[in-house]
C-alpha cells in the first residue's frame, strides 16, 4: 500500500487532500500535515472541505487554507480520516466532484477499522488500526522518509491528541506515546497545543445559556442508561458556527452516573438525521452500526433519512439488545 501511495505521488503535480464533511482534530490535523509534507516534495496540495472547519479547531494553524472550492484540475486526490460513502455524500451529490474522483487516482487513509469500507470509486486503501489517522500519516512519513518541519509535526500530534482526548482515551498504546514523543522531538509542543485549543474552546455567555437548555432537553432511557438530546434544525443554524452543539454536550452526557451510551441527534428539514455516540464500554460502533454508522468503539455516528420519533424508539430497542448481549442484566 505504501509502494501504491509513493508511485502515485511520483505521477502527480496538484494534490487534492479531502476532509469528509464531518470534520474534526484528526481529520484536520491530517490534511494540513500532508499539506505542509506534499509541498515539501515540490507538488501543490489543496485542501478541502465541503462545509466550512468549526470556531473551535481553528487552533489549527492553516484552518483558513482550508477551502469549500474543489480543484478538479488536480491529478491525484487523497481522502483523509474516513472510507464511508455517507460522509462524502456533499461531494457525490455535486457531478463535477464525483466524476473527478472517478477519472482521477485517489488515496484513502483511514484508521477506522471497526468500519467497512464503501467507497464506490477506485481507490488505494490505506487503513491501520491506529488512535487517529494522524498516526497513519506520521508511520508513512517515516517509512517513506518525508521530512516534517516543526508545523507539520504539531498538526499530526494535535489530531493524535485530538482523537484520544489528550492521550487518554482507552484505545492509546505504548507506541502512541512513542510516536508523540519523536512528534515532541520534531518540535511539536503539548502545553502550546493545549494552551490554543483551551484558547478557541472558550464560550461566549450566550453558548453557555444555551448548553443550559441543551442539559434540560437531556432524555434518559433503559433506566438511565442510555442519554439522548435532540438538536433540531433551528439550533443548528443559530449556534453551530459559533459551537457545535455536539461537542457542547456529548462528553458531559456520558459522564452523569448510570450512563452507558450517549447521543446527540440532530434534525434537517431535508429529512436526514444524525447521530453522534459517545459510550462508557465499547459499544459506539455497534450502536452506530444499527443505523448503517460507523466509527470507534467508544466514539462513532451515523446518518439516516427517518423521522426522529421513529429514529429514537429504534435507538432504544438497538441500544437495549446491545448492553443485554453484554451481559447486563439489570435491564
Amino acid at each position: 500500500m505504501y509502494t501504491e501511495l509513493k508511485a502515485a505521488l511520483e505521477q502527480a503535480h496538484e494534490v487534492n487532500i479531502i476532509q469528509a464533511e464531518n470534520p474534526d482534530g484528526d481529520s484536520l490535523g491530517s490534511a494540513l500535515a500532508l499539506e505542509g509534507i506534499l509541498t515539501a516534495l515540490g507538488k501543490t496540495a489543496n485542501l478541502y472541505c465541503p462545509v466550512n472547519i468549526p470556531k473551535y479547531l481553528r487552533y489549527f494553524g492553516g484552518w483558513d487554507r482550508v477551502s469549500v472550492e474543489y480543484n478538479t484540475q488536480a491529478n491525484l486526490n487523497i481522502i483523509v480520516d474516513t472510507s464511508a460513502e455517507v460522509l462524502l455524500s456533499k461531494l457525490l451529490e455535486k457531478p463535477e466532484i464525483a466524476h473527478h474522483l472517478e477519472r482521477t487516482s485517489t488515496v484513502v487513509i483511514d484508521h477506522h477499522t471497526e468500519s467497512t469500507p464503501d467507497l464506490k470509486f477506485s481507490h488505494i486503501l490505506i487503513m491501520e488500526r491506529a488512535v487517529a489517522t494522524s498516526e497513519i500519516v506520521f508511520r508513512l512519513a517515516k517509512e517513506l522518509n518525508w521530512q516534517l518541519d516543526a508545523e507539520t509535526a504539531r498538526n499530526l500530534l494535535a489530531g493524535i491528541m485530538s482523537d484520544t482526548l489528550g492521550l487518554t482515551s482507552q484505545n492509546v498504546t505504548a507506541e502512541t506515546y512513542r510516536l508523540s514523543a519523536e512528534l515532541i522531538d520534531a518540535g511539536a509542543n503539548v502545553a502550546e497545543i493545549e494552551e490554543s485549543r483551551r484558547e478557541f474552546m472558550k464560550k461566549s455567555q450566550r453558548i453557555l445559556a444555551y448548553k443550559a437548555k441543551l442539559i434540560e432537553r437531556i432524555e434518559y432511557h433503559l433506566d438511565g442508561k442510555l442519554a439522548t438530546v435532540h438538536i433540531p434544525w433551528e439550533d443548528i443554524q443559530e449556534f453551530s458556527d459559533e459551537y457545535n452543539p455536539n461537542v457542547l454536550i456529548l462528553e458531559e452526557m456520558r459522564l452523569v452516573e448510570s450512563v452507558e451510551v450517549a447521543v446527540a441527534i440532530k434534525t434537517y428539514p431535508d429529512g436526514k438525521l444524525t447521530g453522534k455516540i459517545r459510550t462508557a464500554m465499547p459499544v459506539a460502533e455497534r450502536v452506530a452500526g444499527f443505523f448503517g454508522g460507523g466509527g470507534h468503539k467508544y466514539a462513532a455516528g451515523f446518518r439516516i433519512y427517518e423521522s426522529y420519533e421513529k429514529s429514537l424508539k429504534e435507538l432504544v430497542g438497538a441500544v437495549y439488545d446491545i448492553l443485554k448481549g453484554e451481559g447486563d442484566e439489570t435491564l
